[in-house]
């Protein structure tokens, strides 16, 4: 399984707010990145940066899901107004970070 990770960040005075929603996914939007082919997906926050860690066997089969899903477009727009997110027009989803290193079992 493929790792990827991405760096957006959290708007100031919505930290809480951003934590809320989180706790508080819709059930669709979790079943929406499971079917995309997300097998694990965690986010972490330092101030008001967010790191995003994910794995799936297709990157690519997982960012197409994902653009036609109504689901993850409604949680977008609903996420959208907190966050500032940086997105790589060439694949119309978040900048992917370059993997500098990684200890496998």
């Amino acid at each position: 399984m493929a790792s990827y990770a991405w760096v957006l960040e959290v708007r100031t005075g919505y930290e809480e707010e951003y934590k809320r929603r989180h706790d508080e996914i819709w059930p669709e939007m979790d079943a929406a990145l499971r079917a995309s082919g997300i097998n694990s997906y965690h986010i972490f926050r330092h101030g008001l940066t967010l790191f995003g860690y994910f794995e799936t066997d297709d990157l690519d089969a997982t960012i197409s899901a994902l653009a036609d899903d109504p689901v993850n477009k409604r949680w977008s727009e609903f996420m959208g107004p907190i966050m500032k997110i940086d997105i790589d027009s060439s694949t119309n989803f978040p900048f992917l970070l370059p993997k500098q290193w990684s200890l496998n079992k």
